[in-house]
């Protein structure tokens, strides 16, 4: 932008500037004049951006979770969830990004959340804990450290445990871009009959695929469960047969198309080297980054987090950020969710090689 294109965007007319007998005719009419406002929704170069940089460090967060799982019973919750809400949209809003809703769930030893379904896409990762479940459209998916299972739109979902201590994990969802469509809305309804999960174990091996003679499967989510077993060995040997690669990342898709593994958020997993320092370029989408395994510095803009194990943190599109693993004697693993499937579909996917 030039300096006459500055000058000529700063001199726009404010609303104090129109009689105020011309501004109540234009509120009894629901009538807004653009020009006062054009500034704040198309800014130049980068956009406005209610995400801010933020840490929920999980010591905390974990013991506020049990401390409400002594005050309420999972009959009156349904879902005992603590939201991990970032205060540039307002605590009260719920939102860690535009996009993206974070919450952190407790279920109890022989506790049930009954089966529901919504029409926001959601995806667990699981924090801690053993002997719990998830019960999606019938199947059946274990829940270990580290899992990723989808619950998308529209699938009934429950969730029990039947093993000894407390299993905790991350939710994440696209709920404020869902309930800002105003499509957003829940069901309640019996528990699913259910059998072993597949997925899993059918697509447990990369570029292989059951073969199907005349079609695809007719489900349109063949995969529920990503095993963390599986994702940690498929970084560790892209890392071991790549060791020029800086950026050991994969990505969560459907086995059957390559696609993202749901439709409106991406979903990643991340392995940095003993000692290593990554640079993430600024990209249009927001990312959220939770700490699997070991310790990493993040470096955002003037602020430093330290994220330990199972800490998780919000970042702001339109942001470079620096990663360093703590250890220089062990990996560092991330999970990565961000808004990129999103961002591809409307055409304002962008990645930005020299911009912090």
């Amino acid at each position: 932008m030039t300096a006459d294109d500055s000058n000529r965007f700063d001199t726009l007319g404010r609303l104090e500037d129109l009689p105020q007998d011309y501004r109540d005719e234009l509120t009894a009419q629901n009538l807004v004049p653009l020009w006062p406002s054009l500034r704040a929704v198309l800014p130049p170069h980068v956009p406005t951006r209610r995400t801010r940089v933020t840490h929920w460090p999980y010591a905390p967060l974990r013991k506020l979770l049990l401390r409400a799982g002594e005050l309420t019973p999972i009959e009156k919750a349904e879902r005992r969830v603590l939201v991990l809400a970032n205060p540039g949209h307002g605590l009260e809003k719920m939102q860690a990004s535009a996009a993206m809703y974070l919450g952190m769930q407790l279920l109890l030893p022989g506790e049930l959340a009954p089966a529901h379904r919504h029409t926001p896409n959601a995806v667990r990762m699981v924090v801690e804990g053993e002997g719990a479940w998830t019960l999606v459209d019938g199947e059946k998916c274990p829940m270990q450290r580290g899992d990723l299972i989808l619950t998308p739109t529209g699938l009934w979902h429950e969730h029990g445990h039947d093993g000894q201590d407390p299993v905790i994990w991350l939710d994440v969802l696209d709920l404020p871009l869902i309930y800002y469509t105003e499509t957003s809305y829940h069901e309640e309804g019996p528990s699913q009959p259910a059998r072993p999960a597949t997925g899993d174990r059918a697509y447990a091996r990369g570029g292989v695929v059951p073969t199907t003679v005349f079609q695809r499967s007719e489900r349109r989510y063949p995969m529920l469960r990503y095993a963390w077993s599986d994702a940690r060995a498929a970084l560790e040997s892209l890392a071991d047969s790549q060791p020029d690669l800086e950026c050991v990342q994969i990505t969560y898709v459907n086995p059957e198309t390559g696609q993202d593994a749901e439709n409106i958020l991406g979903f990643h997993a991340l392995m940095l080297r003993p000692g290593q320092t990554l640079r993430i370029p600024a990209m249009s989408p927001a990312q959220v980054l939770h700490q699997i395994d070991g310790a990493t510095e993040v470096s955002v803009s003037d602020q430093r987090i330290d994220l330990a194990e199972a800490g998780t943190c919000a970042i702001p599109g339109y942001t470079a950020i620096t990663l360093t693993n703590a250890s220089a004697q062990a990996p560092s693993f991330l999970f990565i969710a961000d808004e990129s499937p999103l961002h591809r579909k409307l055409g304002v996917h962008e990645i930005r090689q020299d911009r912090a």
